[in-house]
C-alpha cells in the first residue's frame, strides 16, 4: 500500500521538552511524580513509569520528592499547595500554556470578564481557569448565552482549538449585549499548521488515519477535521489497533499523528501499512 505521511506531525516542541525534562530528572532523581499524565499518549506514559515516573492526581497524595508539572500546566494554588509541601519542582508547562495563563490574569487585572474558548474539562482550560477568579469556559454556541450579563469581555482560547471553532464562537459572542470586547488569539500556530497539513492530505488519499492517544485534544481535533472532508478517517493511538478489513479497496493512506505521539509509533504504522498486499485475503 501506498502511505503519507503528513508535511508536519509528531511531537510538538512543548511535548518533546516535557519529555525530555522527565527523563533528564528521572535519570538523576529518585521518588519523581507527575501531576496528572505528563503528556496525553498512554505508550509514552507506560515508557516514563517504567522508568520511575508515579503519575498522581491528587497533591495530598505526595509525601516527598519532585513534582514535575505537565505540559498543560497548574493552577496557581496547586503550585501554592506543592511548594507549601517542600516538594521540588520541575516545571514542563508548554511556553504557550503559560502565556495563555499570563494573558488571563492581565484581562481580569484590567478589569475583564475573562472567557475562554475551549473544553472546560481538558487539564490546559483547568489551569488557565486557576490563574484569575471566576473564568467562564464556552466550548460551544449554547453556551454564550450565559455572558450576556456582562459587559466588558476579555477573550482567549484553548491552544488546540482549530481556527475555524475559534472564529465561530468569537462570531457568537459578538452578537451578545456588551460594551466592550478584546480578543486575544492565544491559539497554537503548530497545531494550525498540523491541522492544516492534515486536512490537505486526508482530501488526496483514499484512506486517512490520525495517531495518538483517545483523550488527546489536539489528535481529536485532527480527525474531527479529517473525517468532514474524508469519511474513511481512522483515529487510533498504534498499529495494534488497527483493524485490517478497512484497508479493503483502498490504495492510498495518509497518516499524520498528535503533538504527544512519538516518532516511533508513526514509524512503526508506516512500515507495517507499507507492507500490506489488499489483494492478499485478510484473515
Amino acid at each position: 500500500m501506498k502511505v503519507i505521511v503528513a508535511q508536519s506531525c509528531g511531537f510538538c516542541p512543548g511535548v518533546r521538552n516535557a519529555i525530555t525534562m522527565a527523563e533528564k530528572t528521572l535519570a538523576k532523581e529518585k521518588n519523581v511524580h507527575s501531576l496528572g499524565e505528563i503528556i496525553h499518549n498512554k505508550d509514552v506514559v507506560r515508557k516514563l513509569s517504567a522508568a520511575g515516573l508515579e503519575r498522581i492526581e491528587k497533591i495530598e497524595k505526595i509525601k516527598s520528592g519532585t513534582v514535575i508539572i505537565r505540559s498543560h500546566g497548574a493552577t496557581a494554588e496547586q503550585i501554592k499547595q506543592i511548594r507549601k509541601k517542600g516538594l521540588k519542582i520541575v516545571d514542563a508547562t508548554c511556553v504557550l500554556v503559560k502565556r495563555v495563563q499570563k494573558i488571563a490574569k492581565l484581562l481580569y487585572d484590567q478589569g475583564y470578564k475573562v472567557v475562554m474558548i475551549g473544553d472546560k474539562g481538558h487539564p490546559e482550560v483547568q489551569a488557565v481557569i486557576g490563574s484569575a477568579p471566576d473564568i467562564a469556559v464556552v466550548g460551544e454556541i449554547k453556551d454564550v448565552s450565559n455572558l450576556s450579563k456582562h459587559k466588558k469581555l476579555g477573550i482567549i482560547c484553548q491552544t488546540t482549538q482549530s481556527p475555524e471553532h475559534f472564529a465561530e464562537m468569537i462570531a457568537a459572542i459578538a452578537k451578545t449585549n456588551f460594551s466592550e470586547l478584546k480578543v486575544i488569539n492565544t491559539l497554537c500556530r503548530e497545531a494550525i499548521k498540523r491541522q492544516s497539513y492534515a486536512v490537505q492530505l486526508c482530501k488526496k488519499v483514499d484512506i486517512m488515519f490520525i495517531l495518538g492517544g483517545l483523550h488527546s485534544a489536539n489528535t481529536r481535533k485532527l480527525a474531527e477535521l479529517c473525517k468532514k472532508y474524508n469519511k474513511k478517517t481512522f483515529h487510533l493511538q498504534n498499529y495494534k489497533e488497527l483493524d485490517k478489513r478497512i484497508l479493503s479497496g483502498n490504495n492510498v493512506a495518509g497518516i499524520t499523528a498528535g503533538a504527544s505521539t512519538p516518532q516511533w509509533i508513526i514509524d512503526d504504522f508506516v512500515e507495517n501499512l507499507r507492507r500490506f498486499d489488499a489483494r492478499k485475503k485478510i484473515k
